[in-house]
């Protein structure tokens, strides 16, 4: 995945509206009537996110008639999960080592309250 892709990719998904967007757009396409029916912002400013959305990929929008139906694309999402997904092992790792030093901390605690 190139780094403008990537880099693109999050500054969309770091919009709570767009990834509002994104997950009305996960159940089917919708236009930008509907897209912008459960906000209180003018089609304007939801067309807007939408061009975000599009430039990043992560959506493409299809004419048919007067309408302009938006679709999910799921391929930039999967790269930015994949590009994610390296870095699995090590928070499992560092997960896993606060795991031990919290159970070292409650067996040491157990320790000191009986001596007491």
């Amino acid at each position: 995945m190139r780094a403008a892709h990537l880099d693109a990719t999050f500054a969309a998904l770091a919009d709570p509206t767009r990834r509002a967007i994104l997950a009305r757009l996960a159940t089917g396409e919708a236009n930008v009537t509907e897209l912008a029916r459960p906000f209180e912002m003018s089609q304007p400013a939801i067309s807007k996110h939408l061009k975000v959305l599009e430039l990043a990929g992560l959506i493409s929008r299809s004419r048919d008639a007067q309408s302009r139906p938006c679709r999910i694309e799921a391929r930039r999402l999967k790269e930015a999960a994949e590009w994610m997904e390296r870095y699995r092992s090590l928070w499992n790792e560092r997960f896993d080592r606060l795991d031990g030093l919290l159970e070292e901390m409650k067996t040491k605690e157990k320790k000191n309250a009986r001596k007491a």
